[in-house]
């Protein structure tokens, strides 16, 4: 008994300890006391949602994915001495894809790094901007984990596309690649939820458009990291209901792999 001190008649209608009338919680039969309420709501399995994340989860990657280009951004344009010039910054110029500094130094970070860095206010604006609309509806929907591993590896992806087909001594940088990787991923569910996929398809229509005339963007690398994104959420969505989570956790990691190899053959032919 949680009140020793009280008397009282009545009593759990499952565990049959005595409770007072402020310990107990209306059931479908009789009354529960509050431990035994407690139990029950922990046993209940939480819904989830078409790609396995509890429903409900709040977006919490996306907004700390932007808080950290954001500060990358100041801090180079703080080096740099300038907004608009921040790519002279010592720090971009270490994190920059370079690709024959990835295939002649070894300087693999850049594949990453470049993906947090941006040429000027209006690069960082428009694509933190598309982060934050599409993450607010990508990541409750595949969760916390997989929404980071989703961004993370299309960046990856369109970096190695860049590394592979774009110009040896070219300079890359953005968050890009992760972006048109989750707008891949949006098309993917969209289509796995039987929705229009009209309003999807016109927003990835367009920006393929914009990375065909406007000067000074990487199509490679919007086009590397849109094809990884979609994939890779296509293999999340359609995993194995039974043991789903290892599935996609072993797709992640095989993704990653097939990436490392493709750079580790590029490098031999850059090399050259």
């Amino acid at each position: 008994m949680r009140h020793p001190d009280r008397q009282t008649r009545l009593r759990c209608v499952r565990c049959e300890r005595p409770a007072c009338p402020e310990c107990l919680r209306d059931a479908s039969v009789g009354y529960q006391c509050v431990d035994c309420v407690r139990e029950s709501q922990g046993s209940v399995r939480r819904p989830r949602t078409f790609v396995g994340a509890e429903v409900g989860t709040r977006p919490l990657v996306m907004p700390v994915l932007i808080v950290v280009n954001v500060l990358m951004f100041v801090l180079t344009a703080v080096q740099a001495q300038s907004a608009l010039n921040n790519q002279r910054s010592e720090v971009f110029e270490a994190l920059v894809l370079w690709p024959q500094g990835v295939a002649l130094f070894g300087e693999w970070w850049r594949l990453l790094g470049a993906g947090f860095l941006h040429y000027g206010p209006t690069h960082i604006v428009f694509n933190m901007l598309a982060l934050y609309v599409l993450g607010r509806d990508l990541e409750p929907a595949f969760g916390r984990v997989r929404f980071l591993a989703l961004y993370l590896v299309s960046m990856f992806g369109g970096n190695v596309a860049v590394f592979l087909f774009g110009s040896p001594n070219a300079l890359t940088a953005g968050a890009s690649t992760a972006v048109y990787g989750l707008m891949g991923a949006m098309l993917v569910a969209v289509l796995k939820l039987k929705l229009n996929p009209g309003t999807a398809l016109a927003v990835i229509g367009l920006n393929v458009v914009l990375s065909f005339t406007l000067p000074g963007i990487s199509l490679v690398g919007h086009l590397g990291g849109l094809a990884v994104g979609a994939g890779l959420a296509a293999g999340l969505i359609y995993a194995p209901r039974e043991r789903r989570e290892l599935w996609q956790g072993g797709l992640v990691a095989a993704t990653t792999l097939v990436l490392i190899g493709l750079v580790l053959v590029g490098s031999t032919q850059i090399g050259l």
